[in-house]
């Protein structure tokens, strides 16, 4: 399993950013995927997740009408459409496959994101 975490950045609050996830070594269409976070000291916290099948999408309370999963299952890529971000959403982000359950490891490598001003 290789999941590859890319797109993070410096951003201004209110800006966007796109994070990619590129997965190989599975059968990806069949899998959940998600994105979770963490901000140094706290735990992870699990943002959003995306069906098999792309048509049903869950995100924490949060970032609900700011941040939108997505998954293109013929690139094997799952993306992260982060916009009106906020300071409190600074965090190293990680996908990770999983089931409908809860997501499993190993995560991917992280990719930071900061809102700063």
């Amino acid at each position: 399993v290789q999941l590859q975490a890319s797109g993070g950045g410096l951003v201004q609050p209110g800006g966007s950013l796109r994070l990619s996830c590129a997965a190989s070594g599975f059968a990806f269409s069949t899998y959940w995927m998600f994105w979770v976070r963490q901000d140094p000291g706290k735990e992870f916290e699990w943002v959003s997740a995306i069906n098999p099948g792309g048509d049903s999408t869950y995100y924490v309370d949060s970032v609900k009408g700011r941040f939108t999963i997505s998954r293109d299952n013929a690139e094997n890529t799952l993306y992260l459409q982060m916009n009106s971000l906020k300071s409190e959403d600074t965090a190293k982000y990680y996908c990770a496959r999983g089931t409908d359950s809860n997501y499993d490891y190993p995560l991917s490598q992280g990719t930071q994101v900061t809102v700063s001003s």
